[in-house]
């Protein structure tokens, strides 16, 4: 499954875990200004802002994952099985197609206001890339420096959530997500007191007693929650060394090790790849899970008024520095 983040310190950054069972090449994909974009029912984008994100490119079309805009507004779709549901067309509606919507979106809108102005148009269709592509069941997030939402169609419609905790994972609904937070209202940072009873001496015996209770599986449902305390409680320096490190502390919280989720025989999900982009700075910042040092791509350091994709594999081996 996946895990998404939204977090600022001085600037504001936007990222997640991609956890799955195999990669299909995914790679850092910047896409410029004018790249031509041909929209499956919306037509023709020959100018947009431009973009860097992940992305697995087919056909000299980027199917992003995730993405940041020059603008400072980032987008992420996560796995959604089991209640996305894209309806057939609708006449007098923008339908668009799961695979387009991250550039749909992000191409057109600076920030998170015009995106929830385009999203009152937005109708997600049930249309294929291509017969060996069809469409995946997802859900997004959509963040800038202010705010965040949740966009997830069901076969109750389309629904648009605000995201005071800035996290997405997958399943269930969003809004029983958050309301399954409302049991863990007692967990604390600080060192717990005791309310159990007056007539027993209990003590606190070990650091971080405050948060027992804190799932640690790697559900979906476990990781929004232990995503959102350790994010929420999260305290970082505002330089952007510190603020990308605390950024993969967070994520690395939920993150899954080969082994642990067994989807099928000798099938294992992992955390492929772990992604924190600057979106002020337009840097994107990963890791993949046979390499933890953190890679940089700087969307600035392109032409973006070019017309070609540029495409940057991911360093997956692991990068050692030998101090002897």
């Amino acid at each position: 499954m996946c895990t998404a983040l939204a977090y600022k310190t001085k600037d504001f950054y936007f990222g997640r875990n991609m956890d799955y069972e195999y990669s299909y090449q995914e790679s850092i994909t910047v896409t410029p200004r004018n790249y031509p974009f041909h929209f499956s029912r919306t037509g023709f984008m020959p100018e947009h802002y431009a973009l860097i994100g992940m992305a697995y490119v087919v056909g000299d079309y980027p199917l992003y994952y995730d993405a940041v805009n020059e603008k400072g507004l980032g987008m992420a779709g996560l796995n959604f099985p089991g209640n996305a549901f894209y309806m057939p067309e609708e006449e007098g509606k923008d339908n668009v197609a799961s695979f387009e919507f991250i550039p749909w979106v992000l191409g057109q809108c600076k920030d998170l206001g015009e995106a929830e102005k385009l999203l009152e148009r937005v109708h997600l269709a049930d249309i294929s890339f291509s017969p060996e592509l069809p469409p995946s069941p997802l859900h997004w997030m959509i963040a800038d420096k202010d705010g965040s939402i949740v966009v997830e169609q069901t076969k109750d419609g389309l629904k648009i959530y605000e995201n005071p905790v800035g996290i997405l994972t997958n399943n269930p609904v969003f809004d029983q997500q958050m309301f399954n937070l409302n049991n863990y209202m007692g967990l604390s940072a600080a060192s717990p007191e005791n309310h159990f009873s007056d007539n027993l001496e209990l003590s606190v015996y070990s650091r971080g007693m405050g948060a027992l209770g804190l799932p640690g599986d790697l559900s979906s449902a476990s990781r929004f929650v232990k995503a959102a305390f350790t994010k929420m409680n999260s305290i970082s320096g505002s330089s952007e060394s510190e603020s990308i490190s605390q950024f993969f502390h967070i994520l690395a919280s939920v993150a899954q090790q080969r082994g642990c989720v067994q989807v099928a025989d000798e099938k294992y999900e992992i955390t492929i790849y772990s992604c924190c982009c600057n979106a002020d700075k337009g840097i994107y910042y990963y890791t993949t899970y046979e390499n933890s040092q953190i890679t940089a791509v700087d969307m600035h350091r392109e032409n973006l008024e070019g017309s070609q994709l540029i495409l940057y594999p991911l360093i997956e081996g692991q990068q050692i520095h030998w101090q002897n």
